[in-house]
């Protein structure tokens, strides 16, 4: 092996403990405007939350097909079907933990970043006078 001439030494404790709090420090100097200067949400507005609801609709009934083609382009024949449910039960998946605690966490009071639990397992967004979700779910402010 050849020598550079330079010699290789460790790093002091305290130059390590300097450099990752230097790092900590610029993390949070670049974090904390966004977190102190965050406004109150606007008032949902009943055609935007339409508009929405609707592209999510076609995006997920377009990108659950496609991802379980190109999926299955990437295996052997006999193994299609299983790469098909495979995409399918991990959408499935993702709809439950929605149901249980994503609806909650982007739609609820909480802080300025994310919302709380209050909402968990969609409670308290049955409609007991029209009997349905979708009203109470979207426009209601309980």
């Amino acid at each position: 092996m050849r020598s550079t001439g330079f010699k290789e030494r460790a790093m002091p404790t305290a130059a390590r403990f300097a450099r990752a709090s230097s790092r900590l420090a610029a993390l949070f100097a670049l974090l904390a405007p966004a977190l102190a200067c965050a406004a109150d949400a606007p008032a949902p507005n009943k055609g935007d939350t339409a508009w929405m609801l609707t592209s999510t609709a076609l995006v997920l009934l377009m990108s659950v097909p496609a991802l379980g083609l190109f999926y299955g382009g990437l295996v052997r024949t006999k193994n299609m079907l299983s790469v098909l449910v495979q995409v399918f039960v991990g959408f499935s998946l993702v709809t439950v933990l929605w149901c249980i605690y994503g609806y909650s966490l982007a739609f609820t009071e909480g802080n300025s970043v994310i919302g709380g639990f209050s909402r968990l397992f969609l409670r308290g967004t049955f409609d007991p006078v029209t009997q349905n979700f979708s009203m109470a779910s979207t426009f209601s402010r309980n």
